[in-house]
């Protein structure tokens, strides 16, 4: 029985939901004594909390509620508790909701303890005898004290002004007065959490044109934008552009002063080329945090979630809008972007069946002589670029990047795999 997919459990808030959320409260409360439980602001959040946390109690738990939090900040205080669970579905539309895991190093719970959780439920457990039955209880200041730990990081003199467009999520009270303590001017945008997204929540250049816009008006040296947990961060610099991921992963691991960066298999082959030592992972920030296990200075995933290993193992995109606003106190953001290597990229995804991905390498003979990669979906690398192609985690859809050197290059990778995979799957296929 699968449950998870590549970031926990998410589906579109119903009884089943609600169901699956107690019974995996259930299973994780007969295997961890002592957990803390928070959400993000959707509007599903108080019966998916109360379903996961009278499943913690039944299996004889200790359960902590702190309320509505980034999953970065319920990541951080995980480290006091056995395990922590965070109600959240990130950034998919609000009517979906879900259930994040989390280790006491704050990573997210990896395969093998998704697979207990699993068999423990497809078990059927039985709650604890009445007299094992502990009681609930609230969890006080995990906000103030994620925020405590990042100010300890940060000079309180940033003189810079700063957009922040929190979505309506669970930072739109938390990174606001966090810059402003670090001396920041704070314009608020989407910073009302009511649990209905005022713009897509995903922080994705399309979703951002207000943001964008409101950079440029106001004058400000720096835009930050949040999903609704607040474990990604995307940024918009001071002549009102977009960041890209890719290029928004060298800034920061430069700001850190990373030597050894750990990223995913499909961000840009810029990163090495800015001379830090690059481990890759699979697709999804969970692999990211496994890797950095093993050491590393800086993790990221160019979807705007970035780890840094000192803080905790999740994703913090509260703790890295302080340092963006960091950066910015410093240097002109655009410059720093504009020095940072790009190669034309190109990104998509099909809707089609992951069935034909066995189908797909005899296709992509035609592009020439690669070194062929299975670590995730299929990777080639040719002398002057790259193409992946993978199953989405989390939709019925494959997934394609290409990079190279020239934009002629670029789009022959993409529009050529793009006909082998509607070839392998038989049908038009279509490209979002």
């Amino acid at each position: 029985m699968k449950l998870f997919g590549s970031s926990g459990i998410r589906a579109v808030f119903d009884k089943d939901l609600l169901d699956l959320a107690f019974r995996v409260g259930l299973a994780l409360g007969k295997r961890h004594g002592n957990v803390v439980v928070g959400t993000d602001t959707r509007t599903s959040r108080e019966a998916m909390k109360h379903a996961v946390i009278a499943g913690l109690l039944a299996g004889g738990a200790r359960c902590a509620d702190a309320g509505i939090t980034p999953t970065p900040t319920l990541a951080f205080v995980t480290r006091e508790f056995d395990a922590g669970v965070m109600i959240t579905a990130s950034h998919n539309p609000p009517e979906y909701n879900g259930i994040k895991l989390l280790n006491p190093d704050g990573s997210s719970f990896g395969a093998d303890r998704q697979v207990e959780i699993e068999t423990e439920i497809a078990a059927g457990p039985e709650a604890a005898p009445w007299g094992e039955i502990k009681p609930g209880g609230v969890y006080e200041g995990a906000i103030r004290r994620h925020i405590d730990r990042i100010l300890a990081d940060f000079p309180r003199d940033l003189k810079v002004k700063v957009v922040v467009d929190a979505g309506g999520g669970a930072a739109a009270e938390v990174t606001p007065p966090l810059l402003e303590k670090l001396g920041c001017q704070v314009v608020a945008l989407n910073c009302t959490p009511t649990g209905f997204f005022p713009r897509g929540i995903e922080p994705t250049a399309a979703n951002l044109e207000d943001l964008c816009r409101a950079v440029k008006d106001s004058g400000a040296d720096l835009g930050i934008a949040h999903d609704g947990d607040a474990d990604r961060l995307m940024a918009v610099d001071d002549r009102g552009r977009f960041i890209s991921g890719d290029r928004l992963l060298a800034v920061l691991a430069r700001a850190v002063g990373a030597k050894e960066v750990v990223t995913t298999l499909d961000a840009s082959m810029a990163i090495e080329e800015m001379g830090f030592e690059v481990r890759r992972t699979k697709i999804g920030d969970t692999w990211v945090s496994e890797e950095l296990r093993n050491g590393g200075d800086f993790g990221g995933e160019t979807s705007g979630a970035w780890i840094f290993p000192g803080i905790s193992l999740c994703p913090d995109g509260i703790y890295a809008a302080a340092q963006m606003a960091a950066i910015a106190a410093g240097h002109k953001l655009s410059e720093l972007v504009d020095a940072v290597p790009a190669y034309p990229l190109l990104r998509g995804s099909v809707a089609a069946d992951g069935v034909v991905m066995s189908r797909l390498e005899s296709g992509l003979k035609s592009l020439g002589t690669a070194r062929i990669s299975h670590t995730d979906g299929l990777k080639l690398d040719f002398a002057d670029g790259w193409l992946l192609v993978r199953p989405s985690g989390t939709e019925p859809k494959i997934r394609l990047t290409a990079e190279a050197r020239t934009e002629a290059r670029a789009r022959q990778l993409y529009d050529n795999t793009l006909k082998a995979i509607n070839s392998a799957a038989g049908t038009a296929g279509r490209v979002n």
